[in-house]
């Protein structure tokens, strides 16, 4: 083997190395290490602290179930190691970072499960384990985190060490584990709980207008307009057209080409969507509905959830492509069909966005509910998943029902929505009342004579939605009976999470964000009225009309013995504002042609460069086309709700009465300038927001060397040009790291923007000048004895071959995959050639040639690139 053939393999067998330590340290991460090392035995118990639901009490005692009772759709929850917990937190940082290779790089859910699953021998003793104690339809998802299983109220006594109990509360019955669960102390370190040992479901969070207006009497409406009825009072209902015109939605973008799942466990008639869309001038688009097993059919209130989120979120985004994901619930599941769906889209990666209505409190569903959605989120936003979640609709009570007329549960928050992972969406109402003609044409005449393509002028300021006596304040409550309308727990959810801290995107830096340390909630808001101050949003669902009246045509009017009668139906509340928000991030994907993860990134971002004094929604000019602002900055109301006096954070510390539910001695929750907990950051202007979220432009980095031959010692000038195919005006900024090899060649250099012209995209310059003494020593310039063998090399070659091998048998056992192993056999013959040396100078001056690489680190819009060049030393 002549020399330049011996240099050749030498320069093979460091490439190699470098590549096998890299891909050795990526094994590392996707490979991890079984942590079940004991006995699995039942004498040796760990306990699962905070998992009995508050309602599984004395008081609501029935006694126990018996042991045969089926108890189905339970699922146990894995745990990462921490190394993997850190990796992946670091992955959803890098995901959101533009400076980062690993930008917009989004994982599958087999790729999720290969990298922060469980070891393959750990999933097998917990089947093993489940399949010994009875369990039975044992299903693993492919992102790893969860396993799914059926049994009895017997058998989950055996494996868990609880009681099932049967439970009633409030006239409906339940069942629930008395006992916190245990599990074999050897099975901890990879199960961090249990879910669905209780049936006490999250619930729809729509709002019926008829529900809370109990003396109105419903009447005639013109499409996108007004109506007066019987009793002549005025109704202005939001149609798609108001809604965009409120909003300055533009026509640019629809959401074509962009999927946005549905999550819900009632399936719709698929003729109110045609209706919907058909009354209000929008393409015909019908939803696609994916079962996951069994049709449930049109289920309740259920029902109206679905065809409220599929109809409001294809009127946002007409062009998505809406998929209703639907899973049967029954009283025997321990998971709710609504979990059981979202589960199923983040699993199956159905859609870019997800958009769910339904709500559950942190406190009520324990560690291991809120580790189950903070699970099934964080997947999601590995996968690239906007996921948008309802607030709630009690406002900062989130443990008590909307149907009640206090408050006892003190401030708590939606776990659904309360994870770092998700947006959470709270709801507005228009500050409209008694100026009602400012912001809408009017109509006379039942019906219309004339209809416009929208009654709405354009943007109606907004206040937070609350329909209780509290939106007056500390004392709106003192005087009220539990008879009257505005005793009632409803208004837009907020305020902060006591499950998880403050997440890096919300930033302390925005204008009223608190100093809490929390999640906070909510993100952002959109209308949610239910007609409290005389609007609404428009919905189809014939199943809901007047008795022997079909279809939903709002031109049409029935007379009855109370008078005109109308087919469509009234709704608001925050389930609204999900799938309207989720429409918006349509849109946005639909700009930018990428998926977008966890929204609250960029939402926040831009935040911090609002002026939020001059985006207040009161000024009525924030929503306009003329305006500048992102976000309508909500300053008015609160989403404080009553409570009964000497209730956990309630204004009245004494028995008996009202009071209303407050913090440090002011409302829970008032808006504020910037960002609050009743409103977020307000609502958003979409032309503006999709102006401000662009996707970053391509670039290409070319490197260049003055000279390109020089002598050892000498001075050479390297230059790096960042190009991008883009005709904006001001070129990429940042900085470039000029290198040789791995080792950085001074600091990093900013490169200096040119603008570009119609013919030439967007460009900028760095430069650096260094003596060739400063560039670290080849390896080929090492000085040795000529014809010496190169043991170090050999040996560490030879090593590190041995242990590609048995890297390769472990990830081949596993993954089926087989890698690695053409590497070691290359290495491996470099190492049995041994190495040549150099007969040039050591150090920095030895002859040969460098390769001098520039990387530009990118920016907001423009995308990180690298380049690299050669230079020729005599």
């Amino acid at each position: 083997m002549n020399a330049l053939q011996v240099k050749k393999l030498c320069a093979l067998s460091v490439l190699l190395l470098s590549v096998l330590g890299g891909a050795a340290a990526n094994f590392a991460q996707t490979a991890p290490q079984a942590r079940v090392l004991g006995s699995v035995r039942d004498d040796k118990l760990a306990t699962l602290g905070g998992n009995i639901h508050p309602m599984a009490r004395a008081a609501n005692d029935r006694g126990a179930l018996p042991a045969t009772q089926p108890v189905t759709r339970m699922t146990l929850l894995l745990k990462r190691s921490v190394s993997q917990e850190i990796a992946l937190q670091q992955l959803l940082s890098e995901q959101q970072d533009p400076k980062s290779a690993n930008y917009h790089a989004w994982l599958s859910p087999q790729q999720f499960g290969e990298q922060f699953g469980p070891a393959e021998a750990d999933i097998q003793t917990l089947k093993s384990w489940l399949s010994s104690q009875g369990f039975s339809n044992l299903q693993m998802n492919k992102g790893e985190t969860l396993i799914t299983f059926d049994g009895t109220a017997g058998q989950v006594r055996n494996a868990f060490h609880t009681d099932i109990h049967r439970l009633s509360v409030q006239g409906r019955e339940h069942f629930g584990n008395m006992q916190e669960p245990q599990i074999p102390a050897a099975l901890a370190p990879v199960i961090a709980g249990v879910a669905g040992l209780h049936n006490f479901h999250p619930k729809p969070l729509l709002r019926r207008f008829g529900k809370f207006q109990r003396n109105m009497k419903t009447g005639e409406i013109t499409p996108l307009f007004t109506y007066t009825n019987v009793n002549g009072s005025t109704f202005f209902g939001v149609g798609p057209g108001d809604f965009a015109k409120i909003y300055n939605v533009p026509s640019t973008f629809d959401g074509t080409g962009v999927s946005i799942a549905v999550i819900g466990q009632s399936n719709i008639n698929a003729q109110d969507v045609r209706d919907f869309r058909s009354i209000f001038g929008l393409p015909a688009n019908d939803p696609q509905i994916i079962l996951n097993g069994p049709d449930p059919g049109l289920v309740s209130d259920d029902e109206g959830e679905s065809v409220l989120d599929v109809e409001w979120s294809g009127a946002v985004a007409p062009g998505a492509k809406i998929k209703l994901v639907i899973s049967q619930t029954s009283m025997t599941d321990g998971i709710s069909g609504v979990d059981a769906s979202a589960m199923f889209a983040v699993d199956n990666n159905t859609a870019p966005i997800i958009s769910e209505s339904y709500g559950v409190c942190e406190p009520a569903i324990g560690t291991a509910g809120n580790q189950f959605y903070q699970s099934l989120w964080q997947q999601a936003a590995a996968q690239g998943i906007t996921v948008v979640v309802s607030a709630g609709d009690n406002g900062s009570a989130g443990c008590d029902d909307s149907s009640h007329s206090s408050a006892t549960g003190g401030i708590a928050v939606n776990a659904i929505a309360s994870t770092p992972f998700d947006i959470a969406m709270g709801g507005t109402d228009f500050d409209q009342v008694g100026k009602e003609t400012t912001f809408w044409d009017t109509c006379s005449g039942v019906p219309c004579s004339t209809i416009p393509p929208t009654s709405v002028k354009g943007y109606i300021p907004e206040m937070v939605w609350n329909d209780s006596c509290a939106s007056s304040g500390l004392t709106g409550c003192n005087s009220v009976t539990s008879t009257s309308d505005s005793a009632t727990v409803v208004a837009a959810g907020g305020g902060p999470s006591a499950v998880y801290s403050k997440p890096v995107w919300q930033s302390n830096a925005i204008t009223g964000i608190p100093s809490d340390g929390k999640r906070d909630l909510p993100d952002v808001s959109i209308f949610s009225g239910d007609g409290l101050n005389n609007s609404f949003y428009i919905v189809c669902q014939s199943d809901q009309n007047i008795p022997g009246d079909t279809g939903c045509n709002l031109t049409k009017f029935v007379s009855s013995a109370t008078g005109p009668l109308h087919d469509f139906q009234g709704v608001g509340g925050t389930s609204v504002a999900a799938p309207t928000f989720a429409g918006i991030m349509a849109l946005i994907n639909h700009k930018t042609g990428q998926r977008q993860g966890v929204a609250g990134f960029k939402l926040y971002q831009l935040a911090q460069g609002e002026s939020f004094t001059k985006c207040n929604s009161s000024s009525g000019m924030s929503g306009s086309s003329s305006s500048s602002c992102i976000f309508n900055d909500v300053t008015l109301g609160n989403n404080s709700v009553p409570c009964a006096g000497a209730s956990t954070n309630c204004s009245k510390t004494s028995m008996g009465g009202f009071g209303i539910l407050a913090s440090s001695g002011a409302p829970a929750f008032g808006a504020n300038v910037g960002y609050d907990l009743a409103s977020g950051l307000g609502s958003v202007n979409v032309n503006n927001l999709l102006n401000a979220w662009s996707a970053q432009v391509a670039t290409a980095t070319t490197v260049t060397a003055s000279p390109s031959t020089i002598q050892a010692g000498a001075s050479v000038t390297i230059t790096a040009k960042v190009d991008s195919p883009s005709n904006s005006s001001q070129g990429p900024t940042g900085t470039v790291q000029f290198k040789n090899g791995s080792a950085n060649l001074g600091a990093a250099v900013t490169c200096t923007p040119a603008g570009a012209t119609n013919s030439a995209g967007a460009s900028c310059m760095a430069q650096l000048t260094i003596a060739l003494s400063a560039l670290p020593p080849g390896f080929l310039a090492e000085p040795r004895p000529p014809g010496t063998p190169f043991v170090v090399v050999t040996v560490v070659a030879a090593m590190l071959a041995m242990l590609s091998f048995w890297l390769a048998a472990r990830l081949s056992a596993r993954r089926r995959r087989f890698a690695y192993a053409g590497a070691a056999l290359a290495l491996i013959a470099a190492a049995l050639a041994g190495c040549g040396g150099s007969s040039g100078s050591g150090g920095g001056g030895g002859a040969g040639s460098r390769t001098i690489m520039a990387a530009y680190s990118g920016d907001n819009n423009y995308a990180a690139s690298s380049g690299s060049t050669s230079i020729t030393v005599h």
